[in-house]
């Protein structure tokens, strides 16, 4: 009988025979080639931002070091979607890790907005200090209450700055009924709010557009954003305020993480980790060149009086409300790496 007429029963049979009699090297090189995870990795930012180019990094060396059991592959850009869309999917196992700005977290856990105190950190020296310890701890902690798992110390989203089409920004007066692009994020708005100037929410897909068309005046953000998103095409006096320092942070859905064997966990945690501190050396690097590089592109630099806009929050009851807001302990955390607030 031909092997096209045979039995099923009867292939089968010969196949498992077949197959017992590859060398086990065989077996087991065909298995390495098929990763075991696959996972996804979405960011809002251009994907020549150091977070995507770190990131990437990460990948490769967690694939090498994994045997090629896990396959991350990276989504920049906002391509699966805005980050209020992203923070639903990683939440829901839609997407496995996310990289979200903590202003933008604050929507979904609100304890997180300490640290984009207005006007709190003044130097890395601070903010390390602060977010490598007690303080760090605390946020990660009330991130994980909802689910999400932290995959590494914070990243750096450097300190912001405020961007405008009309006028330049030197003192909170300058600020009252500006129309300002702000994201989604409770503390950015009363920040602003408190300052007086006419806060819109707008997610970072748009506010490229928004801007062009005037729909707002201006916006706010660290200048590799600024840069790497060409806002400087749309706009025409960079404000040196350093209002609010922000982080980074690669999120994780919680049950695709403990999916993963022990020993991958490890590998992933580790890896992200080294990426946060390479990230924060690339960020603090471009904040000092790019104001002459985004100088030479037309953007004209104003040195804001930072003094009198903390001075103006600290009038308008603003660190009261927020000590309030956050309690006694957090706030505590918080002064101890930056001195007194209000």
């Amino acid at each position: 009988m031909s092997q096209t007429h045979q039995p099923a029963s009867a292939r089968r049979r010969q196949a498992i025979k077949a197959a017992a009699a590859l060398p086990l090297f065989s077996i087991l090189t065909r298995r390495a080639d098929a990763a075991e995870f696959t996972y996804k990795l979405a960011t809002g930012q251009d994907p020549t931002h150091p977070v995507n180019r770190r990131a990437q990094e990460a990948i490769d060396r967690i694939r090498n070091a994994t045997n090629g059991r896990l396959e991350i592959r990276l989504f920049p850009a906002n391509q699966l979607g805005s980050d209020t869309d992203l923070q639903a999917q990683v939440r829901s196992g839609g997407v496995e890790f996310f990289n979200q700005a903590n202003v933008v977290l604050t929507s979904l856990v609100p304890a997180v907005g300490i640290v984009n105190t207005g006007f709190a950190f003044h130097d890395y020296d601070e903010v390390w200090r602060a977010m490598d310890g007690a303080l760090g701890k605390h946020v990660r902690a009330q991130i994980e209450k909802i689910g999400l798992i932290t995959m590494s110390r914070p990243w750096d989203n450097g300190f912001r700055q405020v961007t405008t089409s009309t006028r330049p920004v030197k003192t909170p007066d300058d600020l009252r009924g500006l129309k300002l692009r702000v994201p989604s994020a409770p503390m950015l708005m009363s920040l602003f709010q408190a300052l007086g100037a006419g806060a819109t929410p707008i997610n970072f897909n748009e506010a490229y557009s928004a801007l062009q068309t005037k729909l707002v005046e201006g916006q706010e953000n660290a200048l590799p954003i600024i840069s790497t998103a060409r806002l400087y095409e749309v706009q025409k006096f960079c404000s040196t305020t350093n209002h609010v320092w922000d982080a980074y942070w690669i999120l994780g859905n919680r049950r695709a993480v403990e999916r993963l064997p022990a020993d991958v966990r490890e590998i992933v945690f580790r890896e992200f980790d080294r990426a946060a501190l390479d990230e924060r050396t690339d960020i603090a690097a471009l904040s000092q060149s790019l104001r002459a590089e985004l100088s030479g592109k037309g953007l004209q630099f104003v040195d804001a009086d930072k003094a009198a806009f903390k001075a103006a929050l600290d009038k308008a009851g603003f660190y009261k409300e927020l000590r309030a807001r956050y309690g006694d302990e957090a706030w505590k955390l918080l002064q101890d790496a930056v001195g007194a607030l209000g």
